[in-house]
């Protein structure tokens, strides 16, 4: 006969086979609930927390500094070159990336006493900074800001720059500075109305005249084909006159915008870009008696009983 004593053992380990062969001090495996995860026996005095972060070093902070804000340098330099939307909300995602690499960095770190208030301060600065390139990326989206130095020079105008740079000066003797370049102040670039940026020769006997309507100044690109005719500047609430235009068919590209970058050819602020939503066509009929041609007009405003719509172009598909 079974003794009560192994009898008891047997309907236990139907539930949790170490229940009796659990040694003094050890701990005492439950049972599991479905889903979840075997339960011990043992009591804990609280929850268990990782082990802080050894205080570092002047050297090591040092280092670590570099390696935070060596990311967060490049991209603020690549920002700077960026002369367009083609690429501007990439590379300020690329750059917001960085800054978010180094808070992440930064934040597990345990500076040297003397300057962890300091650190602190320049952690929450560089989160701000972050938060200011999302904001960029927004104004990049909807083209109230279209190149890489307008981005950094709003951002200048509204200390988002200087208030991260102000907190790394706390940081004497340590390098913490993450602003390589300096921002331009906020300029109104333009061409004289009618300003040729690019022509090719015009032997033909008709002409383009432009309105422009708008409060904006307009780039006008003329392609024929596949290759870029002619590329006008024709300031807001202006006319202008394409003589000469060449016997082709055209497709009329416009841009309009603030702040027109020669160098960059685009407008750096408020930036649209639009294509006439007709194809013109220059033909010179030559008879005996007489020589024909047709002159055209095409307002880049809206106008009463205008017959054409604009076509939205892509930043990327606007021939500059």
């Amino acid at each position: 006969m079974t003794s009560p004593r192994l009898l008891a053992c047997a309907m236990v380990t139907l539930v949790a086979l170490t229940a009796c062969t659990s040694s003094p001090g050890e701990p005492v495996v439950g049972p599991a609930t479905a889903g979840g995860t075997v339960g011990t026996g043992q009591r804990s005095g609280g929850p268990v927390s990782s082990p802080a972060a050894a205080t570092l070093t002047p050297d090591e902070y040092r280092a670590e500094l570099e390696e935070a804000r060596g990311p967060v340098r490049a991209e603020v330099k690549k920002l700077a070159a960026t002369g367009g939307l083609k690429t501007l909300g990439k590379q300020l995602q690329k750059t917001s990336g960085a800054v978010e690499g180094a808070v992440t960095r930064l934040s597990a770190l345990a500076p040297p006493a003397e300057v962890k208030a300091q650190h602190d301060s320049y952690v929450e600065a560089l989160g701000r900074l972050r938060t200011s390139f999302d904001t960029a990326l927004q104004d990049a989206e909807e083209q109230r800001v279209c190149t890489g130095p307008a981005v950094l020079t709003g951002m200048a105008q509204a200390d988002q720059l200087s208030d991260v740079e102000d907190v790394a000066k706390t940081l004497s003797g340590y390098p913490a500075s993450v602003i390589p370049v300096k921002a331009v102040k906020e300029r109104d670039r333009r061409l004289s109305n009618g300003s040729f940026i690019a022509s090719e020769g015009r032997p033909g006997r008709a002409y383009l005249e432009l309105r422009n309507g708008t409060k904006q100044d307009a780039v006008v690109v003329l392609v024929r084909g596949k290759k870029k005719a002619i590329t006008v500047y024709v300031r807001r609430k202006s006319n202008f006159k394409i003589r000469g235009v060449r016997d082709g068919s055209y497709k009329i590209y416009y841009t309009l915008g603030e702040d027109w970058d020669a160098k960059a050819r685009t407008f750096t602020r408020s930036c649209t870009f639009e294509q006439f939503g007709k194809t013109v066509r220059f033909k010179t009929t030559h008879t005996a008696t007489q020589i024909r041609w047709t002159d055209w007009t095409i307002t880049l405003h809206a106008v009463s009983g205008g017959t054409v719509k604009p076509k939205k172009v892509k930043p990327g598909d606007f021939p500059t």
